[in-house]
Order: structure tokens, then C-alpha cells, then sequence
């Protein structure tokens, strides 16, 4: 599978993390929250600025659940679809080419699902196959792109799309104020990513996909998701999330790339996951890399904060811009999220004008 494309879409509202914390520390807990933690929370987050998908000053007025999912079915519709036709138009491509669209989300909920509501934004096909990823969290952007290769493998007649869309801002709690739920509000932005890819090499596309590999890890189900409360969505983030990361990770992609008949040394380039300072650190730990093998995943993290499952795709679109890879060279995509699990992709990079 070749990916012929991936564009990000951002929510319209950008403010600095210092404007995001002064607004959440006067509306959490209706002010009583301890401020000196969460200025420090956030301030230690990586993290300068973050989009948001209502201007800053409407979160005050959310009152309850049903209110917040539907803003996320209206914003998180019109996001995803820019995306997908954004990535469309960069691949030279009309929604009518599509024949599979996989729509990944966890913080919202929409019955139709959010790819059904993207079809009739678009006009995709009505015979197009609809593939719903509800619950993945960060790993979907890397998830659901080995499943477009698990769709179209080598079928030169197949293009499938991937749409990732997290409004993160509309699952805060204010009136929660425990430490995870600090963290999160000062991590997490809203926005969203898809892919277009087609089955086959040879598209002029600047990377295929070789293989993926899925990995959940045992006894580790609270270490991250979301609790469902009246009030909506309840973050779970346990601190033991960089140390599951440097007990497993390591193992799983050196098995992983052994089975390619490669190691960490033969892999080029890396597209991982901003999941927080703490999360990259772990992982370049883990790995043995350094700091300028993830660099584009420390500064998508600074500039536009962790948008859950779309994260991973923007750091691959910002690869392929400002680092483009040699031809020929491998690359990881890395991703973790609730399960607790991890995605590994093989990438390769392509000539992008083959000689015959």
C-alpha cells in the first residue's frame, strides 16, 4: 500500500498555554483549584500552544454532556471532512475515488457515526465501505493506517481514506480536580488528520506501508480511557504510562523489525506520537534514540499539543515536509494509547520520480 497523501486540519480558536491555564484555573472547581499545581502541571506539559474548537471564553458556559457531544457532532463533522478533502486535493483525487473510509475518534459520540456524516458532507460514494474506530484513543492515527493496509494490500484498484478527529477540549471536567484531569487540560488540543491511500506501489506517493504490528499489554486497562459520567467524559491517565513504555516498546519493535530482517539501526527515520515530555522521553530511552530522531514530535507537541489519535499523523505530514526521507530508507510510525497497547507500522520511503 502506498499512502499518496495525509494533511491536518486544526480548530479555528488558537491561544497560548499561558491563556488556556489563566481561563481553566477560574472556571475548574468554580476556582478551587489549587493554582500553583495546575500552573505547574501545565507549565511542564511541552506544550505553547493549543486550538481549541470554541472560542475560549464559551467553556464556562458547558453545562453537561448532551450540550458538549453536540458541539463535537457539528465541529468534529465539519474538521473531518476539511481533512479528508484537503488530502483528497493534495493526491489529485475526487471523494467519488474513494471505496473505504475508516473514521477514528474517541471524544465524542455520534449515532450516525462521524464517517457516515463525512460521506454526505463530501459526497462520497454511497456503496463506500465504512469502517467506525471508536475507543482507540492515541494509537488510532497509527492504527487505523494499518488497517488501510490490511484493506487494500496490493490492489492497485483500491484508494481508502483514514479520518482521525479529537475535539479533546469538550471532555474537560470542571469539576474535577484531580491530578489527571489537570494534566489533560494541559495537554490536549483539538484536531484532526486523514490519509488517502491506494493498493500496490508505484503511485507516486512518498511512502508505502510494509507491514504493522499490534500490541496489547496485559493487566494495564486503567492505565488510560475515559470513565462515562453524567457529565461526560472522565479522563484516566495513570503516571505509570513512561514506565510501561520503556518495559515493553524496546522488546516489541526489536521482534518486529527482526522479523523484516531489520534492526533499530537500519530504521532511518521515526514518526511517533507526542503522548507528553514524559512519553517521548521514555520512548527515546526505550530506543536508544535521540533527541533529534523524535524532534518532530517534541516540537508538534509544543505547537499544536497532543490531539490524541490525529497526533501522529500531523508528525507524519510535517516529516514529509521539512525532513523528507531518502528513498528507499525505513521508518517507524509508533503510536500508544488505551488498552493499554501500542501500534508499530513499517514505512518505507519511495523515489518519487522512478526511472524505468
Amino acid at each position: 500500500m502506498e499512502i499518496l497523501a495525509v494533511r491536518g486540519a486544526l480548530a479555528p480558536h488558537r491561544y497560548t498555554q499561558a491563556e488556556i491555564t489563566d481561563t481553566f484555573a477560574g472556571v475548574i472547581a468554580r476556582g478551587g483549584v489549587d493554582e500553583k499545581v495546575l500552573r505547574r502541571l501545565h507549565g511542564n506539559a511541552g506544550v505553547e500552544h493549543r486550538n481549541l474548537v470554541i472560542p475560549i471564553e464559551d467553556y464556562a458556559g458547558l453545562e453537561d454532556f448532551g450540550q458538549a457531544n453536540d458541539l463535537f457532532i457539528e465541529h468534529a463533522t465539519a474538521l473531518g471532512a476539511q481533512a479528508l478533502e484537503d488530502t483528497l486535493k493534495a493526491a489529485n483525487l475526487t471523494p467519488s475515488d474513494v471505496d473505504e473510509l475508516i473514521c477514528a475518534t474517541v471524544t465524542g459520540l455520534a449515532i450516525p457515526s462521524l464517517d457516515a456524516r463525512i460521506v454526505s458532507a463530501l459526497g462520497l460514494r454511497p456503496d463506500v465501505r465504512r469502517v467506525p474506530l471508536v475507543g482507540l484513543g492515541c494509537v488510532a492515527g497509527a492504527a487505523g493506517v494499518a488497517r488501510l493496509h490490511d484493506y487494500l494490500g496490493d490492489r492497485p484498484d483500491r484508494v481508502a481514506a483514514l479520518v482521525t478527529v479529537e475535539l479533546c477540549s469538550l471532555t474537560v471536567q470542571r469539576d474535577d480536580t484531580s491530578v489527571p484531569n489537570l494534566v489533560a487540560s494541559g495537554l490536549f488540543g483539538d484536531g484532526a488528520a486523514a490519509v488517502v491511500a491506494r493498493g500496490g506501489t508505484g503511485h507516486g506517493g512518498p511512502v508505502e506501508v510494509l507491514d504493522s504490528r499490534s500490541r496489547l499489554y496485559p493487566d494495564s486497562e486503567r492505565t488510560m480511557g475515559f470513565d462515562v459520567s453524567h457529565r461526560g467524559l472522565r479522563i484516566v491517565l495513570d503516571a505509570q504510562v513512561p514506565t510501561i513504555v520503556r518495559r515493553y516498546i524496546r522488546d516489541d519493535v526489536d521482534a518486529f523489525l527482526a522479523d523484516h530482517g531489520l534492526s533499530r539501526a537500519d530504521i532511518g527515520w521515526w514518526v511517533c506520537h507526542p503522548g507528553g515530555p514524559k512519553v517521548i522521553d521514555a520512548v527515546i530511552d526505550a530506543l536508544e534514540l535521540t533527541e533529534h530522531d523524535l524532534a518532530l514530535t517534541r516540537a508538534s507537541l509544543a505547537r499544536i499539543g497532543n490531539l490524541s489519535s490525529a497526533s501522529v499523523l500531523h508528525v507524519l505530514e510535517d516529516t514529509l515536509r521539512e525532513r523528507p526521507p531518502e528513498p528507499g530508507t525505513h521508518g517507524v510510525m509508533l503510536a500508544m494509547g488505551p488498552g493499554f497497547c501500542s501500534e508499530i507500522v513499517l514505512l518505507r520511503a519511495t523515489d518519487p520520480d522512478p526511472q524505468p
